[in-house]
């Protein structure tokens, strides 16, 4: 049938606008349906972490995603201080040999910087268009859209995608479990102007009645947050009032806070759910509507957006007619588990979060354990996604599911950085060895791979490296390996189908 679209992206917010930037770029005709008719220019998230600013960076977007004037990088050797639990014992630089530990990154002007390169590249995005309702077919979706005027149409595509956040119309309508843990505490947040600054409690405050989190603004609205211990929300969705977040912030202090003029307010807690599936026929999940949690460390954007660029490329082969056998779903198998890993270090957190006396020990206890060089190691991989890796290849191939350095390499073209590379948003063969006889190989998937043959300026172990479009390594290959012909032959079409 004459379909609408290709993917019908339902939701917005940055994961789904950099969804769209991802499909778009491949040539795929891309439909992005958004509720609000307007952005809110809300920011609950502005922390990216460094696997993420390294992913944006192999699409030229790291620069871009920053409101302020240029890029500000943390000279070598000085601590890049980050916390677990509300203790800022966190060293980020110690694990991070690539780029920015940090970057500061609203979340509403990021979703305006991809939305605008979305639109740029092909990309349909209609606001005003909440999707209510999802029915599949056997080769396409039927999506049930109304405006706010309750006018009503279908849009039909080959795919459609939720990154319509916890409360995903889409995973609900294909029947996907949401499955986890309750909520225990009931948290608000909010920008308003804080009318006596400079009496506010400052930074991160924790008393026997909770916790308070003020980041001041002399010269406008100050963020300020308020976690409470003693249950959830009795109404999760009524709205918060000015004078609710500002008796929080009374008796967690034991002080007037005064406060006025909302600019906007909200409630959450520490529920943390995950979909079962991530895909479920022509249905796929992504952002918070593939998993929420309580926001520790800021986390959830930085998952979202990693999903979006691991999904991008798969699910554009798919709608091209060339993805080999089971590429869609290495999708849920390699993001569940690393959304799983997070929800579990943030229910860590919580409980170490919890301003009972009795938990004192135990947090002087654990701050005394985060200096220890393998605990800040393994805490602060885990927090800045620079563990990230997945199991693709044999376990010959030491380097096969890593995420490809960013290496300075001497091309006939000139000097390149192995991330510019990736700007394209396809996967690319590198040879490192001048390698004729693997170029020539490789040469049999040139419709869909680029080839590059360089001298890299640092040592690298291996001879060539055949890079996903994500940047995770799908095959190395070294000397002395007499079967190397033959497994980057495997690669190529395990990965990018027949030559």
């Amino acid at each position: 049938m004459d379909l609408d679209t290709d993917v019908a992206i339902a939701g917005g917010g940055p994961v789904g606008m950099l969804l769209a930037t991802e499909l778009a770029r491949l040539g795929v005709r891309t439909l992005v349906l958004e509720k609000l008719a307007a952005p809110t220019g809300e920011s609950k998230a502005g922390t990216l972490h460094a696997r993420t600013a390294q992913t944006l960076d192999r699409r030229g977007l790291l620069e871009a995603v920053q409101p302020g004037p240029g890029l500000a990088r943390a000279r070598p050797g000085r601590p890049v201080r980050f916390h677990f639990a509300g203790m800022f014992d966190l060293d980020l630089s110690r694990v991070v040999t690539e780029g920015p530990a940090l970057v500061g990154s609203p979340q509403a002007y990021a979703e305006e910087v991809f939305a605008r390169l979305a639109t740029r590249l092909g990309a349909r995005v209609e606001r005003d268009s909440e999707v209510t309702g999802l029915t599949e077919e056997t080769d396409h979706v039927r999506l049930d859209v109304t405006d706010s005027a309750g006018r009503a149409r279908t849009v039909t595509a080959a795919w459609a995608v939720g990154t319509d956040g916890a409360r995903s119309t889409i995973r609900r309508a294909a029947g996907i479990g949401f499955e986890g843990t309750p909520p225990t505490l009931s948290a608000l947040m909010g920008e308003v102007r804080l009318t006596d600054l400079h009496d506010a409690p400052q930074g991160w405050q924790r008393t026997p009645r909770g916790w308070t989190m003020v980041w001041p603004n002399p010269y406008g609205h100050s963020r300020v947050a308020t976690y409470d211990f003693r249950g959830p929300h009795p109404d999760r969705r009524s709205p918060v009032t000015l004078d609710e977040l500002s008796g929080e912030m009374s008796r967690i202090t034991g002080r007037p806070v005064p406060m006025d003029s909302p600019r906007w307010l909200t409630r959450f807690t520490d529920a943390a759910l995950q979909a079962a599936e991530y895909r479920r026929g022509r249905v796929l999940l992504a952002g918070d509507a593939a998993h929420v949690h309580f926001p520790a460390g800021g986390q959830g954007l930085n998952l979202g957006l990693q999903d979006a660029v691991n999904l991008g490329w798969k699910l554009a082969a798919e709608v091209a007619g060339h993805a080999p056998a089971g590429l869609l779903d290495t999708y849920h198998r390699e993001r569940h588990p690393v959304a799983a890993r997070v929800l579990a270090n943030v229910r860590a957190q919580v409980a170490l979060m919890n301003p009972d006396p009795r938990t004192d020990s135990l947090r002087e206890l654990f701050r005394e354990m985060m200096h220890l060089d393998d605990v800040n190691v393994f805490l602060g991989g885990m927090i800045s996604g620079a563990d990230i890796a997945y199991d693709l290849g044999p376990a010959d191939d030491p380097y096969a599911g890593a995420f490809a350095p960013d290496l300075n390499l001497k091309t006939a073209e000139g000097p390149v950085r192995l991330a510019e590379l990736l700007r394209t948003g396809r996967p690319v063969f590198v040879d490192l060895a001048d390698r004729a006889d693997l170029r020539a190989v490789a040469a049999g998937w040139s419709a869909r791979v680029d080839s590059v043959t360089a001298v890299p300026e640092e040592t690298v172990n291996a001879e060539t490296l055949l890079i996903r479009p994500d940047g995770y390594l799908a095959l190395s290959t070294r000397a002395g390996d007499e079967k190397e012909a033959e497994r980057l032959r495997t690669a190529l079409g395990l990965w990018f189908g027949r030559a």
